[in-house]
């Protein structure tokens, strides 16, 4: 017996790795600013070529801090939705808060990195902030 259904499992692993291939992309992004900027952080990253050393671009400094915003937000998201499919929730409700989540944090990075705008930003990072709260509170409720 599993302790997670396999079509809920199946759901998390597609949903999960859209948001793994998003968060990397952050990297990439990060860099893509860097390299078209000509502004790095460190004097090695120069490659031999003249580069200016910062780390208050305002650009660059967005995506990072929506880069972070992803960490502090989707790493806790896999760890709660991974402990909250062990209560065995019903198959739609766990796909459109597996799928809403993901969205959300799609839009809140499209609002906060690529076109910054409010109050979108602030409605897509608390609708996956109130989903991984409902997930926790559940699963304690659950648990205890």
């Amino acid at each position: 017996m599993s302790l997670i259904r396999e079509d809920l499992l199946r759901e998390f692993a597609i949903w999960g790795t859209v948001l793994v291939l998003k968060t990397l992309g952050m990297a990439l992004l990060t860099g893509r600013l860097r390299f078209g900027k000509n502004v790095f952080a460190n004097p090695e990253d120069s490659f031999g070529k003249k580069i200016k050393v910062a780390t208050d671009d305002p650009d660059i400094e967005r995506v990072r801090r929506a880069h972070r915003n992803d960490l502090e937000n989707i790493l806790p998201w896999f760890v709660m939705t991974a402990i909250w499919l062990t209560t065995g929730p019903a198959y739609y409700w766990a796909m459109i808060l597996i799928r809403t989540f993901v969205a959300a944090r799609i839009v809140h990075t499209l609002v906060y990195a690529v076109v910054p705008k409010q109050p979108h930003r602030a409605l897509a990072f608390f609708v996956g902030f109130a989903i991984t709260i409902y997930e926790a509170v559940s699963t304690l409720m659950y648990y205890l």
